[in-house]
């Protein structure tokens, strides 16, 4: 009797299906100061989703106007 092994990678073209249907949000932002005297910042908001999945979500939260 042979035993298979499965190996629980997931293929390129998997984990972009599930990221599309799913969606990533990052959102960060990051200030340097020095008494009291902004030097920098950064602000970055990062949204990747399939167009559906925006627009499901979207309409969801009021952002998008339903066709009459």
């Amino acid at each position: 009797m042979a035993v298979e092994k499965t190996i629980g990678s997931s293929s390129l073209v998997e984990v972009v299906d599930r990221i599309l249907d799913k969606g990533v949000v990052i959102d960060a932002w990051a200030r340097v100061s020095l008494v009291g005297i902004e030097l920098l910042a950064v602000e970055a908001r990062v949204v990747v989703a399939s167009v559906e999945t925006y627009l499901k979500y979207a309409e969801a939260i009021g952002l998008t106007a339903r066709a009459a």
